[in-house]
């Protein structure tokens, strides 16, 4: 997405903004002294009239991306109530469409480090934080007339399961040497991105933290259509079927979630079998000792879409 203009007949796109803007913030409950703490990786693009800034040299038209920085800390600052990764998106947006009259657009992107609060002796710690694993994103674009498009997702969340999972009846060619297989390890780290219905500034709800307590719940529903039942499982016949399971298991209960994208790669866990001249079985593979690998993986990924974007 860009700002497009015609110039002597050649056409000309443009955007600039400010990238990987890290901030932090506490609050401090009034009620139990408890604080809770984010730290927000923000990256910020303008779709703006500017296009003097490029052919004439100049710049009356140009926010500066300093600026931009800046505004994310004054608006952290000003966001004196607990607020979502997603909130915080749209509180940005809004600000640059709002109070620069050449801004048509603004794009938000924010990944947010996952600080987790720890227990101790099973009580969770009023102040003390510890970093965990998968990451809560989102990517939030408000248009000057109030058109609203909120998408939020979950990046490096690495899922394994030890059985229930094979893979058969593919297409074997003169280049072919993978086994069928109806037991192996799969292995995958999920990159998941959902597209809410929402398609104004209005028919955002005044809910606090409603994007925060849905992510949690389509999180949770991705892992436990991956795993299934705690004691016998569910049987991925592959990467692709277990995706697609996950993903419509998401739009089926999420009315409100009108897409989803899902990337899953295939990370390889390769069975160990050892033999010399001397010993021709100093490792017997009987699905338990493996070799793990990173690369080359195997990418898989796939969307599944209720509706299409009017914006």
């Amino acid at each position: 997405m860009a700002a497009k203009d015609q110039i002597d007949g050649i056409n000309f796109e443009q955007r600039h903004g400010k990238e990987r803007v890290r901030v932090g913030r506490v609050w401090r409950s009034g009620e139990d002294g408890r604080r809770y703490f984010v730290e927000w990786n923000v990256s910020i693009s303008l779709l703006s009239d500017c296009v003097n800034a490029y052919v004439r040299a100049d710049n009356s038209d140009i926010v500066a991306t300093d600026t931009m920085k800046n505004t994310v800390y004054v608006k952290a600052k000003e966001c004196t109530k607990q607020v979502s990764v997603e909130e915080f998106a749209i509180v940005l947006a809004k600000h640059f469409t709002a109070f620069y009259p050449q801004v048509t657009t603004a794009i938000i992107k924010i990944a947010e480090k996952p600080w987790e609060r720890i227990s101790i002796n099973g009580q969770p710690h009023d102040h003390g934080f510890k970093l965990g694993s998968e990451r809560h994103t989102t990517e939030v674009i408000v248009k000057k007339n109030g058109a609203l498009r909120v998408t939020s997702g979950v990046e490096g969340l690495a899922l394994l399961k030890t059985t229930q999972s094979g893979f058969e009846g593919f297409i074997r060619d003169q280049n072919t040497i993978l086994p069928e297989t109806r037991e192996r390890m799969l292995a995958t780290e999920v990159s998941a991105s959902w597209r809410y219905h929402f398609e104004s500034l209005s028919s955002i709800s005044n809910q606090p933290l409603q994007f925060s307590e849905k992510y949690l719940r389509v999180k949770k529903v991705l892992i436990d259509t991956f795993f299934g039942p705690p004691k016998q499982g569910v049987y991925s016949p592959s990467v692709q079927a277990t995706l697609y399971y996950m993903a419509q298991a998401v739009l089926g209960r999420f009315p409100d979630i009108s897409s989803i994208n899902l990337k899953m790669p295939n990370i390889h866990f390769l069975p160990v079998n050892l033999s010399s001249k001397v010993n021709p079985v100093i490792v017997k593979f009987e699905d338990d000792v493996y070799l793990p690998t990173d690369e080359p993986h195997g990418s898989i990924e796939a969307s599944l879409s209720r509706t299409q974007s009017r914006m």
